[in-house]
């Protein structure tokens, strides 16, 4: 995920955000404008407690100020266990008890202004002042019949029912279509409801929510589109009252579609793919860019993905199709880029500085900038105004099951794209300090890119959870993968996992318990270390069946990191010891063969499926377990089963990558051993315990023009090239310098470098290289090892200890010897144990598409695999010794 386009909105320029017409503010202030602090230190997380860091002293009073004169009374206290462990962040801080005779004023203090004062006890002059964090307290007094409540359009015998959640506004109306209608408010839930008619079906519609909105100090009137929106005018103007179940809705043979057969999620093998960057480029599809693009069967991308579903793969990883907010969704209003792009050199800095010209108004973006959660977005739809886009994005799951897949999607409730007085802050303009994270000044948290969003909160963990029900019911999602999940709490997640279990076909059309889910387990910002909650993070999730990204052999197969300032850092694919760039970020020849061998136990431990606990000898001669192999200060391993470490070796962040190893491999190194070191990193992940994923167009060399960064590079930038006549989007000039500027004098002489241009033969031979590997790892169950005990027993690393091969790993695998040769040239792998035992490269390598594997040879009498160089050999035992093992 990257930064949306547009500003963050905060507390100190909210007032700006007024002149954009979508907030009225009426001349109320229910307290001196001084009672209205940009600050908001003191949390009241109960209804009886009060949490702020000024401490009370014998000369002191404190007390919570609210709307037309009230108080209510202070008592310093402490805060109880159970408190602590639900706000770890405040757990040693003042805290406060409200007078008992002053909490039934409660609901009413927080549907106005409100302050924490501290006063001298002898005179009263205010000593501090600060504004007050109300979710926790919100919580508490609402939570429990909020939770149960049905938000958003609920249609029931035809007429709808419109329900929002605003426990602080003083009163919310309904614009319908253009007249007012009034709405009832719930005390005990904070629950705003109305029904209708059936004439309401498909009216466009707003909240109008008067409420306190402390990021401008002042009582504002806000029309705001529904958080719990099922469909949208064009741009997202306005929600439409529609019902999902409506079978005009419904494609034909939606009812009744059968998707391929469920995965586990062990065996998971992941294409990710941006919507737009599938078929925009496509000369031969009918609806580029589009929703439709998967409905066409014929076109050069579908034809692509029914050959990798044929080979393995079982899901396409769409990037997110919820609808965002920094697109124009009418084709109409999309800018385009005013040059003839194709007509610039390699290398000049035109086409980046032509794309960026309009990239704040083009059609192109990757859309981790959340507006509506539960809304497909209106710019991959033929008509983004009206139900189009859901009868659109259903065909587009018919179309990969179709071929074969079946459809995950990619999740980002960790943030929102705007917040405040924003017009396109959505949820922090109904319930104003709510949704999004506070810190602990009161401003919103944005560790996350943007505006941070609380799922600790009750609401918002609710908001996640019926989301994502409603994906998979209603558009029949088979995965989700949630952007920066680590920034969610862990019960949150399992909360997830327990709602789609509850999913049946018989209820609900789907099986809910064949539904995927992986994420992002990073561990920064203000929720790291578990300082709020416990995280859904990588070391949190083992055991759950809830995968995690695992970066560990990621690393060390490309080498580096994306922020190096010198972009040539070796690893173990790209030439690091084997085959040195000259580079002196990669150290000398001691510091690179050690960096080497710890690489290899790193992919060791991937290959294990990332295992916690999975014991080999390592490079050293120890015998270690995966948690105890260091991977930057923290256990490589930490896995409980396969199934929860999720391997990659390239994904939408950072460089693809083709062009990763174009920055790290020798100069001259040729086209063809570029695609065969493509091939065997990729070959890491493809052949690894658990689950993997590749980013769509890897297996094809993708390339976007060596630009790490390229969520706002426009379609020249991004586009897959099926066709191998196109090129892979290598030398499309330099990538854009927004983010790119300081590696352009790496890049100039690569762009132009005839050695870094695949051609066809280049471009399909690695594809198919990489489609008999897939098709190995899918028709060898050993690769397929339901428990760690199961992992352990089967897979081995015979020569790994002092004497292994730098650039060489020997995995025996069962029945299987697998020899990874990154080096540039031909390697012998002697294992003693296996002589006399008859091998044989595997079948499908053996009759497959890659000519240069076929030369591996086995020597029977020694137990001695030779591989060619830059290449990945699979070696099946003969049936009669499989048989006797």
């Amino acid at each position: 995920m990257k930064p949306p386009k547009i500003p963050l909105i905060r507390a100190a320029a909210a007032l700006a955000a007024l002149a954009l017409g979508t907030a009225v503010l009426p001349s109320v202030s229910a307290v001196p404008a001084a009672e209205a602090q940009a600050a908001a230190e003191a949390q009241w997380i109960d209804r009886a407690t009060v949490v702020w860091k000024v401490e009370h002293t014998a000369a002191t009073a404190e007390e919570l100020r609210y709307a037309g004169g009230g108080t209510l009374r202070l008592a310093p206290a402490s805060l109880t266990d159970d408190q602590k462990a639900a706000y770890p962040h405040l757990a040693g801080r003042p805290a406060y008890r409200l007078d008992p005779r002053d909490r039934d004023k409660a609901a009413t203090a927080l549907r106005g202004p409100l302050a924490a004062v501290q006063r001298a006890a002898d005179d009263g002059h205010v000593l501090h002042r600060t504004g007050v964090q109300i979710p926790g307290v919100l919580d508490d007094l609402y939570a429990d019949r909020a939770r149960r409540a049905r938000l958003g359009p609920v249609f029931h015998g035809g007429r709808p029912t419109l329900s929002v959640w605003a426990p602080t506004a003083r009163s919310v109306s309904l614009d319908l279509d253009g007249r007012t209608v009034a709405m009832r408010r719930d005390a005990r839930s904070g629950v705003w409801s109305v029904t209708g008619t059936s004439g309401w079906r498909d009216k466009p519609y707003r909240y109008r929510v008067r409420v306190w909105a402390p990021s401008v100090g002042r009582t504002v009137t806000n029309e705001v589109t529904d958080p719990y929106a099922t469909a949208l005018t064009a741009d997202s103007a306005r929600s439409l009252v529609t019902d999902l179940a409506d079978p005009r809705l419904a494609p034909a043979g939606w009812d009744s579609l059968k998707k391929p057969g469920a995965v586990p999620s062990r065996d998971a093998r992941i294409q990710e793919l941006h919507i737009r960057d599938f078929s925009i480029a496509d000369r031969t599809s009918a609806h580029p860019g589009r929703y439709l693009a998967f409905t066409d069967q014929d076109s050069d991308g579908m034809r692509h993905l029914r050959r990798l579903a044929r080979s393995g793969t079982s899901y396409v990883h769409l990037l997110p199709a919820f609808d965002f907010g920094t697109v124009p969704e009418r084709r109409s209003d999309q800018a385009r880029p005013g040059c003839d792009l194709a007509d610039l050199p390699a290398d000049s800095d035109q086409q980046q500085k032509c794309v960026a010209a309009t990239a704040d108004r083009d059609g192109y973006n990757w859309g981790y900038d959340p507006l509506h959660y539960t809304v497909p977005e209106g710019s991959y739809a033929s008509d983004p105004d009206g139900p189009a886009r859901i009868r659109e994005f259903r065909r587009m799951v018919q179309g990969l099951a179709h071929a074969g897949l079946r459809t995950v999607m990619d999740v980002v409730y960790n943030h929102t794209v705007a917040a405040g007085q924003d017009d396109k802050s959505v949820l922090d303009r109904i319930v104003p300090g709510y949704y999004q994270r506070l810190l602990d000044d009161g401003s919103v948290a944005t560790s996350t890119c943007c505006p941070g969003t609380a799922p600790e909160h009750a609401m918002m963990g609710k908001l996640v959870v019926d989301s994502l029900v409603t994906w998979a019911r209603q558009y029949k999602v088979d995965g989700f993968r949630f952007d920066l999940m680590g920034h969610h709490p862990k019960a949150n997640i399992l909360a997830v996992r327990k709602a789609l279990d509850a999913l049946t076909p018989a209820k609900d059309g789907v099986d809910g318990t064949s539904i995927i889910l992986y994420g992002e387990g990073w561990n920064f910002g203000e929720a790291a270390d578990d300082a709020r909650f416990v995280q859904a993070t990588q070391r949190h999730m083992a055991a759950t069946g809830i995968a995690t990204f695992s970066d560990r052999a990621r690393d060390a197969v490309r080498g580096g990191g994306p922020f190096d300032e010198d972009p040539r850092v070796q690893g173990f694919a790209s030439g690091l010891f084997t085959d040195p760039n000259g580079s002196p970020a990669n150290g000398g020849r001691d510091e690179q063969r050690a960096r080497l061998l710890h690489a290899q136990d790193l992919i060791k431990v991937g290959l294990s499926g990332n295992l916690a606990d999975y014991t080999f000898t390592d490079t050293g001669g120890r015998r270690v377990k995966g948690s105890e192999v260091d991977y930057n200060g923290s256990p490589a391993g930490y896995a409980a089963a396969p199934g929860d470490a999720l391997a990659y070796a390239d994904a939408h962040d950072n460089e693809t990558l083709y062009d990763a190893l174009a920055y790290k491999l020798p100069a001259i190194t040729p086209a063809a051993d570029r695609a065969r070191a493509q091939v065997l990193a990729l070959a890491t992940a493809t052949l690894s315990q658990g689950p993997a994923l590749s980013q769509a167009g890897s297996d094809l060399l993708r390339s976007k023009s060596l630009d790490r960064n390229s969520y706002d590079s426009g379609d020249w930038f991004n586009a897959v090239h099926w066709a191998c006549e196109d090129g892979n989007g290598f030398g499309r000039g330099l990538p854009p310098a927004a983010d790119n500027e300081p590696k352009w004098p790496y890049a100039e002489p690569l762009l132009t470098n005839p050695a870094a241009r695949p051609g066809c033969p280049e471009i399909t031979g690695a594809s198919g290289a990489y489609r008999d590997l897939l098709r190995i790892r899918t028709t060898e169950k050993a690769f397929s090892q339901a428990t760690a005990e199961g992992v352990q027993d089967a897979l081995s690393f015979p020569l790994s200890g002092t004497g292994e091969t730098p650039g060489v790993i020997t995995m025996r695998l069962d029945r299987l010897v697998v020899v990874f040769n990154a080096t540039p040239s031909r390697q012998s792998q002697t294992v003693p144990a296996l002589a006399g035992t008859p091998y044989a490269l595997h079948p499908v390598q053996a009759h497959g598409s890659d000519a240069t594997v076929k030369a591996s040879t086995y020597e029977r009498a020694t137990g001695t695999f030779t591989v060619p160089g830059r290449t990945v050999a699979v070696y099946a035992a003969e049936a009669a010794a499989a048989a006797g093992r």
